[in-house]
Order: C-alpha cells, then structure tokens, then sequence
C-alpha cells in the first residue's frame, strides 16, 4: 500500500498499462518532454519513447481523430486533454465518430480509445479552463463515462478504462490532483458500472462524483455534529448510471441530495433525481434537492468560491429536504 497524490496514482496506471500492453499508447499536447501541464504523465516517454508517448500539434480533433484511427489498426489509444474547456474542438469525432462506429459496423469493429479530460473548478483558471462537461457527453450513446474522486480509484478506474474495448471518457478533477490517499497497486481494476457507497447514513444520502466527492463527505462529516446522519455515494459511472446502488441507498434514507459543479439545468442530477424518484416514490419523505453550479458562464477566479458548491449550500439542501412539508411551528 502506497499514499500517493491522483496525479501520481492515475500516472502509474498508464505505466503499467504501456508495460503490460504494448498496444497501449498515449498521445495529447505536451505531454512527452514536459509530462503534461498537471505532470500526470511525467516520465512515460522516458520510459517508453516518443513512439508511445506522443507530443501531438495543438489540435484536440487531430488528437482524437488520430486516436480513432490506431484504434482501428489494433492500438489502445489514450488521449490527454490539456483542459476540460479544450475538448469542444474533438467533440464532433467523439460524439459522430468514436461513439457511433461499433454500432454502425454491428459489433464487429471496436474502439478502445480512452479521453482523459482533468475537470472542474478550484485552481483560480480562467473560463474554457474550468468546465464541467460531463452531461454532454453522458448524453451520448456508445460511450462510457467515468469521474474518479480520489488516488485509489483513480488508478483502479484508469486501469479499467485502459483495458475496455469500449471508448471511455474518463473526467479527472483538477483540483485534487495533488491529494494524497492510499492506493493498493496490486488491486485489480475496478468496474466500470458500479457506484461505490463511502458512507452509510439514516437520515440522508448525498450522491455525487468527481470534485464534489469531497464537499460532499465533509458536509455528511458536519451534519453529523448537529445529529444527522448521512450518507455518500460516488458515482464514479455517470454512464452507465448505477441506478440499483443508487435507490437502495436512497430508499434507506427517504431523502437524497445530489451535488456537482455543472449547472443543476440539464445536468447529471437531473437524470440522478429522475431515477430515484421513480425508483423509491413511496420511500421518499421528500423531493430530491440538487445542488451544483449557476447557470452561467464559468466566473473569474476570485469569485470562483461562491461559484462553485461547497459544504454550507448542501447543508441547507440536507436541511431543506429533512424539514420538507413541515410548517414553521413544527420547524
């Protein structure tokens, strides 16, 4: 058992991937020489060369377009996206080529291209360089995706991806990077469909992925000083959507939050609150409540903070939802 940070622990599932797989390869915007702007892949191309570890031109859709075709020729490709807000140039070869191919041959032809995108908020960047994008794509069918929280499965998730042979958008968040958590290098990677509850509760389940993973375990860490209990489910599979995990937990509950960093319009905990709902119906004591971002363009740094979640706003979605239907005198 190693503590690593993310970074550290998403950069040794690509070591090992290109050390077991000499198909796999790894390509994105200075990724080789420097390692990447976050240094996730530091040192792969020392290892493994530039053949493997490829340097591409400033071009997302060249990036991905490449990928598609080695792919196609027996490759397992992983693509680097310097940013989030980057990947909107790709997003017509992942969405009408990537995603639709193994459907359009009927099966016969698989893509096993993994996009790692580092997502959301928290490091003081400017728009188009802290986006959380995930419900595009999650919207399209033929792609898995994927949001990892914290070093371990970051590395079991990574290695997953890496070995699926279907195309699999794999969103990092930025801003945890550099957190340290344990990591069992020789555990088998994870599944790629699964939740993963990290909290068991009595009064509440908060449900989130991602950046928000965090906010989320210190709100259920807070409300239970005041005597709620909580619970937390990541994610980690956006798409599929772990619907079984998910009502389970809430039907224990009667009351579910979900949180992350997109705009609640349209976003992942819409789709997260309409299978609970009709799922757990008689079990729920009250509405879903979501929580996430404003429905605005991605704010300057310095009034990010009030942007983006954070624990005070799920508090009062988890005292929303325990106090629903009660009146002022019963509050």
């Amino acid at each position: 058992m190693a503590v690593l940070p993310l970074g550290k622990a998403l950069n040794l599932a690509m070591r090992r991937s290109l050390a077991e797989d000499d198909r796999v390869v790894v390509l994105g915007e200075d990724i080789g020489t420097l390692g990447g702007v976050f240094r996730v892949t530091d040192g792969l191309a020392a290892e493994f060369g530039s053949d493997r570890v490829i340097d591409t031109p400033l071009a997302e859709s060249g990036i991905v377009g490449t990928a598609i075709g080695l792919a196609l020729r027996g490759f397992r490709p992983v693509c680097e996206i310097q940013f989030d807000g980057f990947v909107y140039p790709a997003f017509d070869q992942i969405v009408s080529q990537l995603a639709k191919m193994r459907a359009r041959s009927r099966g016969r032809v698989q893509l096993p291209v993994v996009i790692r995108i580092p997502a959301g908020g928290g490091i003081g960047a400017v728009e188009h360089h802290s986006e959380s994008n995930e419900a595009y794509f999650a919207h399209t069918a033929g792609l898995r995706v994927v949001s990892c929280s914290n070093p371990q499965d970051g590395y079991r998730l990574l290695r997953a991806a890496i070995r699926s042979n279907d195309p699999v958008v794999f969103f990092e968040p930025k801003r945890a990077y550099w957190d340290k958590g344990e990591v069992d290098l020789d555990a088998s990677p994870a599944s790629l469909d699964r939740a993963l509850v990290l909290r068991k509760g009595r009064d509440c389940t908060l449900i989130a992925h991602g950046p928000s993973v965090k906010v989320a375990l210190s709100a259920a860490e807070a409300a239970e000083e005041d005597g709620v209990s909580v619970g937390v489910v990541d994610l980690r599979s956006i798409s599929p959507l772990d619907v079984e995990t998910l009502q389970r937990c809430v039907a224990a509950t009667g009351r579910a939050v979900v949180v992350h960093e997109a705009s609640t319009f349209l976003g992942i905990g819409a789709e997260v609150a309409a299978a609970v709902t009709e799922g757990c119906f008689r079990e729920l004591k009250a509405p879903v409540q979501r929580v996430g971002a404003y429905q605005l363009p991605y704010p300057p740094a310095h009034v990010e903070d009030a942007f983006l979640p954070d624990v005070d706003r799920v508090l009062l979605a988890i005292d929303r939802s325990l106090h629903y239907g009660r009146t002022a005198a019963h509050v």
